[in-house]
């Protein structure tokens, strides 16, 4: 089987391919990821020795001599399934065909800031002149399937839904809520009464990592927490990290916060946080938002995308509109206000993690899925 993604990188899209890989049984399967671009050192993570990786190193802009490599790749490994993953490996299933690859999946997870809700008219007919192509869609998400169907004209039998699972071993709540590294907020403990609101992701666009950083800084300056000390870990790096940095330091919050840039010890640092937060101008399902629930938190997330799939307002968290500082410093100050019902709704989101969204469903579905293809 040949996975098709743009880069092995770190992300959701690639999280979710490698935990299906070193999950799936070896006996059902081989696997070859295909990077249209490169792979970094988080092609580390996979477990199996099996697996192959190839990176074709794609040119700016248009490059139509990679088609060719690709045929030519996939005449020398003849895959069974290929199996691509949003709309930068889309157009590769017309070669996969030619070279007489006959089962052919391609996969939805979300948007990006160049067509942040499916709007972009050369995408939309990149998608209809494929569809002739694709023997079976995976959605992650109902948002996703009902464009498909509206946008694309794909019918819903022609469509699996397949939500992200996570690892509830792993990602689990643990009493090591003040064990935060050394350096962290400037090195200020952290003590049991801290409330520490957490984000984990790629600090881009899409993410809106900015306006967390500006929901924190206005929380922090409510009255109601006057007397709380509330602290703000952003985990991970991209473009945004300087600007988020700014205008943290320049509320004077530097002491109380924490952009360490990437990470790889996340379920340690997730059990150290109180709530997680997720300010993303559009999602598909979010491997940090099962995580963070897995881990026992309450989220705060934009009700975009998946979201409202996952969490349950009120119950395991609260949803507030898009680009919308007002309304996510509120719900912050509701749950750094109020540390029983960050609790309440912990315990609830992950109860929801391990009964609805484990890696094992996940991929017992995929699994299902390639099958029926035979």
């Amino acid at each position: 089987m040949a996975h098709v993604i743009f880069r092995l990188d770190v992300g959701g899209l690639e999280n979710g391919l490698v935990n299906l890989i070193n999950r799936m049984k070896p006996a059902r399967y081989r696997h070859a990821i295909v990077c249209i671009d490169d792979y970094s050192n988080f092609a580390k993570r996979i477990q199996r020795d099996d697996v192959e990786l190839f990176a074709l190193h794609k040119k700016p802009g248009a490059d139509p001599a990679l088609h060719l490599k690709f045929w030519r790749l996939m005449r020398r490994l003849k895959p069974a399934i290929v199996h691509t993953r949003n709309i930068g490996a889309l157009e590769y299933l017309v070669p996969a065909a030619v070279a007489g690859v006959s089962r052919r999946v391609h996969g939805l997870h979300g948007w990006d800031m160049s067509d942040l809700h499916g709007t972009n008219p050369r995408y939309r007919w990149l998608n209809r002149i494929v569809r002739p192509f694709v023997s079976r869609y995976v959605v992650l998400s109902q948002d996703l399937g009902n464009w498909l169907s509206g946008s694309v004209g794909v019918p819903e039998v022609r469509m699996a839904h397949i939500c992200n699972g996570v690892d509830t071993a792993r990602f689990a709540p643990g009493n090591d809520a003040t064990r935060w590294p050394d350096d962290a907020f400037n090195g200020n403990p952290v003590t049991a009464d801290t409330v520490v609101i957490g984000w984990v992701g790629r600090m881009q666009t899409v993410k809106h990592p900015v306006l967390l950083a500006r929901a924190f800084a206005k929380a922090a300056s409510e009255s109601a927490l006057c007397d709380t000390d509330v602290r703000l870990a952003m985990i991970g790096d991209g473009p945004l990290r300087a600007e988020a940095m700014d205008v943290l330091k320049s509320a004077s919050l530097a002491e109380r916060t924490w952009l360490p840039g990437a990470r790889d010890d996340i379920p340690g640092l997730m059990r150290g946080m109180s709530v997680f937060a997720l300010p993303s101008l559009n999602e598909g399902i979010s491997n940090t938002v099962l995580e963070a629930m897995a881990s026992g938190l309450p989220v705060v997330a934009t009700d975009v995308g998946g979201n409202p799939e996952l969490i349950q307002a009120g119950r395991t968290g609260e949803l507030v509109p898009a680009d919308d500082v007002e309304a996510f410093s509120t719900a912050l100050v509701r749950y750094a206000a109020d540390s029983d019902r960050v609790h309440r709704h912990g315990e609830a989101a992950r109860q929801r993690a391990v009964s609805e969204f484990s890696l094992d469903v996940m991929v017992d579905r995929y699994a299902g899925l390639y099958d029926s293809l035979f």
